[in-house]
């Protein structure tokens, strides 16, 4: 029996885009897996109306779910999530970008490496990428504070494939509401990755700058804030314990007369009033995680027709 796919694609503004990357699945999936595929496209409250008609698409059908309010892009894949696991009958969804940059042809590769890890939500992790050098160092920064302050490392975006199994659990973490790899890297749904070079965009320009890219880097950090919080917390009180080591040397040197007269007491009392404003921040932090912890959250599943403002069905 063939398998149903599904294949999750937010947008704004991207009509352009998204109607060559249609046209790319067209040429680039493999037939088998088109012929049984719905394409979901989200669209974020665009503010600029689709002027030209979709371009034909091979497999079942096209629904466009269109939402009341820009949500931005991790929330737009938690609803289109969400609507499928409630609506569409489906055995694996696949979450991709609408620019282009996330290759059709890779589709094959997610659908392969599922087949040996039926279980699991497979992402496209990048092995080359055509931004930049700016862009890829920051990324490596990026990727180094992450794994400093979680744990964890994270080598892959939005691009995946979502098994069935898997799919009502994920709908049902509010981190996906932040951050879509970073939730389910929070909610330790088990997941595999299969090696991809990112493409270029097919048309128009890229709607992230600095400061966009920036949020995304925090968003993704947010999500696992209780062991950041905790993290910081063990950090400052280390720093804490060098502090007053330096204090003891600077009573030391007092003690046998070799500390320039002034210079003891500034540096000790400004490392003491460092080290207790860290502490009390980094312990505000923690009770602040703490209490955030104990309230009810955001779930996908529950509240995401809230944002739904019409589905429509495109033959």
């Amino acid at each position: 029996m063939s398998e149903n796919f599904v294949i999750i694609i937010p947008q704004f503004n991207d009509w352009e885009a998204l109607n060559l990357l249609i046209e790319k699945i067209n040429a680039d999936v493999s037939t088998s897996i088109l012929a049984n595929t719905t394409l979901l496209v989200v669209d974020d409250c665009s503010s600029r109306l689709r002027s030209v008609p979709f371009a034909n698409f091979d497999g079942k059908e096209i629904k466009v779910l269109r939402l009341y309010r820009n949500l931005g892009h991790q929330k737009a894949i938690a609803i289109g999530l969400s609507y499928v696991a409630e609506n569409l009958p489906t055995d694996k969804v696949i979450v991709m970008d609408a620019d282009g940059e996330d290759a059709p042809s890779d589709i094959n590769s997610l659908v392969r490496k599922s087949l040996e890890e039926p279980d699991k939500i497979i992402f496209a992790e990048r092995n080359k990428r055509t931004e930049g050098l700016l862009f890829r160092s920051f990324y490596v920064i990026y990727k180094l504070i992450f794994n400093l302050l979680t744990g964890k490392m994270i080598t892959f975006g939005n691009f995946s494939l979502v098994p069935k199994s898997r799919l009502q659990n994920l709908v049902r973490v509010s981190e996906i509401w932040n951050n879509y790899p970073g939730g389910i890297i929070k909610s330790r749904i088990p997941y595999d990755s299969v090696l991809t070079n990112r493409a270029k965009r097919l048309a128009g320009e890229s709607k992230m700058n600095f400061v966009s890219l920036v949020l995304h880097g925090l968003s993704a950090i947010s999500v696992m804030i209780d062991t950041t919080a905790v993290r910081i917390l063990i950090f400052s009180m280390f720093m804490s314990g060098v502090a007053i080591a330096f204090i003891f040397v600077i009573i030391f040197l007092k003690l046998i007369g070799n500390a320039t007269p002034g210079w003891a007491s500034t540096l000790g009392s400004t490392l003491m009033i460092l080290m207790l404003q860290a502490f009390l921040i980094s312990l505000f932090l923690v009770f602040m995680v703490l209490q955030y912890r104990s309230q009810q959250h955001f779930i996908p599943a529950v509240h995401y027709r809230d944002f739904v403002e019409k589905v429509d069905t495109i033959s």
